[in-house]
């Protein structure tokens, strides 16, 4: 290859290289988060104790949010209502606080993904181990019919019975409250494979909703739902007593 080749190349591949947009850098600010958002937290609470929460929560753009929760702590079962306030940084990173079912603030530093329509989260309060996965509702269409898909389904946690369980499984929703299945189990180390799975689901129009699904020869669980991702995901908490155990369905 000649001088003059090589020189030719050159100038060809400078100017492909000249040609590629160069990706700016995110900018994000409070107005960033402007929507529903469901929460799904798991870890230990400020006892040390295990616990996972469910919330679906409205952030109104200006730094303030509202949202209602269903949270199992150490195995007991509670309902509140939450207010807080948020903050977004440019580099599209922030600080979070929110009240709890005792009213008291509690805080925690978050940074956004997915195009910003969604978040990573940690507590950042002493004695709490607890971090969250954040997304948004999207345009999802919540009805029964509405959410009719089939779906992979994750579960994991404590049954205070038991001890610690896990199920990984498939999931039909029919479009008409009916769900069926089948789930693979690992119940404090005991492995059952392939169980047949039958339940019901009922969503409402604001994207929450129940469910029950019962794993044959298992007892049945009862299952609090928030759909987010314009229903392609649905967050779900166990709200049977003395257990801890939460998940996400994906279509």
């Amino acid at each position: 290859m000649t001088f003059t080749q090589r020189s030719s190349i050159f100038v060809i591949f400078a100017a492909l290289i000249a040609a590629v947009p160069v990706a700016s850098a995110a900018t994000c600010s409070n107005a960033t988060l402007n929507g529903v958002y469901g929460v799904l937290s798991t870890g230990l609470n400020g006892s040390l104790l295990p616990a996972t929460s469910l919330v679906q929560a409205t952030l109104n753009g200006a730094g303030t949010l509202t949202g209602s929760a269903t949270k199992s702590s150490d195995g007991t079962i509670l309902t509140y209502n939450t207010t807080g306030t948020y903050s977004v940084s440019s580099n599209c990173t922030g600080t979070l606080s929110w009240t709890n079912e005792e009213g008291k603030t509690e805080n925690a530093n978050f940074v956004l993904n997915s195009s910003n329509k969604g978040a990573f989260v940690i507590q950042t309060d002493a004695s709490h181990v607890q971090s969250s996965v954040v997304a948004a509702q999207g345009t999802a269409t919540c009805t029964d019919k509405g959410v009719k898909h089939t779906y992979s389904m994750e579960l994991t946690g404590t049954d205070i019975s038991i001890g610690e369980v896990a199920a990984v499984g498939q999931l039909v929703l029919n479009g008409s409250g009916k769900i069926s299945g089948t789930v693979t189990l690992s119940l404090y180390g005991t492995i059952v494979n392939d169980v047949s799975v039958t339940g019901t689901y009922s969503i409402s129009s604001n994207c929450t909703g129940t469910a029950t699904i019962t794993p044959e020869g298992q007892s049945t669980m009862n299952l609090a739902l928030v759909v987010v991702s314009t229903d392609k995901e649905i967050m779900a908490v166990e709200t049977d007593a003395n257990t801890v155990v939460s998940g996400i369905l994906l279509e």
